[in-house]
């Protein structure tokens, strides 16, 4: 789900289109529209050059160090071999041209049932469920069809980084509410405070990324209230419904009172089944929101993963207790590598959900994260992210790094032995 900048054309009268160059320096040929994306998505550096996202940068770091990629948000194993063999399957069985528009009737129809069997939801599988190349394109898709130009999206920050490239592109501007770390709670009144006369629409997410926090009931009052009280849309990224640890569960914004008719709520495959690659994903919500997702979707990928399609559908029927063991074992990961962490010298964020763990290095001496993910290959072998570029006020998350929790217990002990030598370095 990580969005790169990629060549784009220009064109000037009676000339034939020309490529400009996806890191072209400022004034270069990178055309300003393409700027200001990059720009709203923290991809310029300090000579307005555009730069690859920060998960390409230290991935690629992983890859020609051999460090540990506790970095990038993906698994190391791949999901229940049911699922897999159902996508042979439906290859071989001739699954493999353009599906519906809306998504192949069965997946609609089994996202529909997995609304009501864990949430109690009442979704209409023919005419308020939409089937997307991921979450992200859920995202972009229903930000474009929902904002205008001039608008107002209020997110929470720090936020995932193709929020505010989605912002952008749809020409809206977003006005951040903070959540500080180590607790990460939306404090009451700071979602009011950022409403104003030209706010549209609320970016929410829970379990959240980068940080884990998992919003409270009474966290999730808050934002209703604000929505009804302002008549505001709401958009839900909900990936992580299914990592939920501690014994809690997730609970959709969509089922508080006066709700389900203003949220649109987005989730996906490719965290609950560990197959990121593969990139199905889907929105439900009221109808006539739905019918404006699928006006900006059908130019965007228009169809997607046609024979993935019916093997997520079957994999959304497998028994709670398959949702249950997901959720333990990402929580033996965190348990894991935060106990590591600490052990380094770490101030850690203990996460109550998703893939990830936040650290502060200000204990260890680092008051720049970026600096430390950048030493941390040759002080310990492993890679994490920076949490400054999810924030617009970069010196809240400066000296905070993101660890990735998705991996093997075995890789996630080595990081862990490798981390706590940097007590000792």
């Amino acid at each position: 789900m990580d969005i790169a900048p990629t060549p784009v054309p220009t064109r000037t009268s009676g000339a034939a289109p020309a490529l400009a160059a996806p890191h072209a320096a400022a004034g270069a040929g990178v055309p300003g529209r393409w700027r200001e994306v990059a720009r709203a998505a923290n991809l310029l550096d300090a000579e307005g050059t555009v730069a690859p996202t920060v998960f390409a940068t230290m991935s690629a770091l992983a890859t020609r160090t051999g460090a540990i990629n506790l970095g990038q948000g993906f698994p190391d194993t791949d999901g229940p071999a049911s699922l897999l063999e159902d996508a042979v399957a439906a290859i071989r069985g001739g699954v493999n041209q353009y599906p519906p528009g809306r998504g192949i009737p069965v997946l609609r129809e089994a996202i529909a049932e997995h609304q009501r069997r864990f949430y109690g939801l009442d979704v209409d599988p023919e005419t308020e469920v939409l089937v997307t190349a991921g979450a992200t394109e859920a995202l972009a898709a229903a930000l474009m069809a929902l904002v205008s130009p001039g608008d107002e999206v209020v997110v929470l920050e720090p936020y995932y980084d193709a929020y505010a490239a989605s912002i952008e592109l749809a020409g809206a501007t977003r006005r951040t509410v903070p959540l500080r770390f180590p607790e990460y709670t939306l404090e009451p009144g700071a979602l009011a405070a950022a409403v104003g006369p030209r706010t549209r629409l609320i970016l929410l997410n829970t379990p959240h990324n980068p940080t884990g926090h998992v919003l409270s009931e009474t966290e999730l009052a808050e934002v209703a209230r604000v929505a009804r009280e302002h008549d505001l849309l709401v958009v839900t990224d909900e990936v992580y419904e299914h990592l939920v640890f501690d014994g809690r569960r997730h609970v959709p914004l969509a089922t508080l009172p006066g709700m389900a008719e203003r949220t649109l709520t987005i989730s996906s495959a490719g965290k609950t089944f560990s197959v990121t690659g593969w990139k199905i994903g889907w929105v439900h919500g009221p109808a006539e929101l739905v019918e404006a997702v699928i006006t900006v979707k059908q130019f965007l990928t228009y169809v997607n993963g046609a024979p993935f399609q019916p093997a997520v559908a079957n994999a959304l029927r497998l028994p709670e207790e398959h949702f249950a063991e997901v959720a333990r074992r990402m929580q033996a990961g965190r348990d894991l590598l935060t106990e590591g962490l600490l052990e380094a010298g770490f101030t850690v964020s203990r996460p109550g959900g998703t893939y990830f763990v936040v650290a502060d290095a200000a204990p260890l001496g680092y008051d720049d994260g970026m600096a430390l993910c950048l030493d941390l290959p040759r002080l310990a072998g492993v890679v994490g992210v920076p949490v400054r570029v999810f924030h617009d006020d970069q010196a809240a998350g400066a000296s905070l790094v993101r660890f990735a929790v998705c991996k093997r217990p075995e890789v996630l002990a080595e990081a862990a032995r490798r981390l706590r030598t940097l007590t000792r370095s």
